[in-house]
């Protein structure tokens, strides 16, 4: 573990297996006047201990929340809710806890920090966004590459600590959409389905659609009690708007809408039992209260 310890700037971590990798990762780094803090690991378990034994974690883990927090799935120590690091700069072939495995631990914690993938391989690209990833950087890293993932991060963090805004019955959510200067408000329910465009989100209503810089990952998490399933990668839909799944040549499709505005959309095999399953609980309930 090591730090470059600054007053303000962001906590950053810095993941890599192989040393040289990981002291020129953690050198371009020091030298961005955004990064404040920077800490090293050269493997998974010794990422987790820092996040663990940094205040933020501390204060979190002191009074944990039922049923909240992670494990370390090879050495059951407990991963923090918290932590005060911001950004973890990530290696994806490690030995023991890879890359995109870690990542996912990360994901089961109540404010994850985020993370870039920084590798030499380019066939895990779309595996590291499934997992949520804010950039994937290819070795050898470029000065004016790392900077421009650090204009990423700091847009995306900007993007999802923004404070929803919401109607006064205080029950649908409004989406601020930038264009072209304009801001624009787009209530959670005129969205109709939501599709994956890398970092983005593009919103689909009845009037068009609208790009969000928010991974479809964190609405996923954010709309689920507001009746929004995940059926693909790519797609997270409306229930109550899915009027239709059945069975095609290329696997289960679903209709959402009707008319001339209905869409078509794919449904990924390891999506189809758990969306099955909600429309059947959606449909119980709806006889239920009549």
């Amino acid at each position: 573990m090591d730090s470059n310890d600054s007053s303000g700037g962001l906590v950053v971590l810095a993941v890599d297996d192989e040393e040289p990798a990981l002291e020129e990762l953690a050198y371009l780094l020091n030298e961005d006047a955004r990064v404040g803090t920077v800490l090293k690991a050269s493997d998974a378990t010794e990422a987790l201990r820092i996040l663990n034994s940094r205040q933020g974690a501390r204060e979190a883990s002191a009074q944990p929340l039922p049923g909240r927090g992670a494990s370390h799935p090879v050495t059951g120590t407990r991963v923090a809710e918290r932590t005060d690091v911001e950004v973890v700069f990530l290696d994806i072939r490690m030995p023991g806890l890879d890359g995109l495995e870690l990542a996912r631990v990360f994901s089961s914690m109540a404010q994850p920090p985020s993370v870039v993938f920084v590798t030499a391989h380019d066939d895990r690209a779309v595996d590291a966004y499934e997992v949520g990833a804010v950039d994937y950087l290819l070795k050898p890293l470029r000065s004016e590459r790392l900077s421009a993932s650090l204009d990423r991060i700091l847009a995306s963090r900007a993007a999802t600590a923004t404070e929803p805004v919401r109607e006064e019955n205080g029950e649908d959510e409004v989406i601020p959409v930038e264009l072209a200067g304009t801001t624009k408000l787009v209530p959670r329910s005129a969205v109709r389905y939501v599709e994956a465009q890398g970092d983005y989100a593009r919103l689909h209503t009845h009037d068009g659609s609208h790009l969000v810089r928010i991974p479809l990952s964190v609405l996923e998490d954010r709309w689920r009690d507001a009746g929004f399933v995940r059926i693909h990668r790519s797609f997270l839909v409306s229930l109550p708007l899915v009027t239709e799944l059945r069975l095609s040549g290329s696997g289960y499709v679903v209709r959402v809408g009707a008319g001339p505005e209905c869409a078509e959309l794919p449904v990924s095999r390891r999506h189809t039992r758990e969306l099955k399953d909600r429309l059947v609980r959606a449909t119980k309930q709806a006889w239920s209260q009549r």
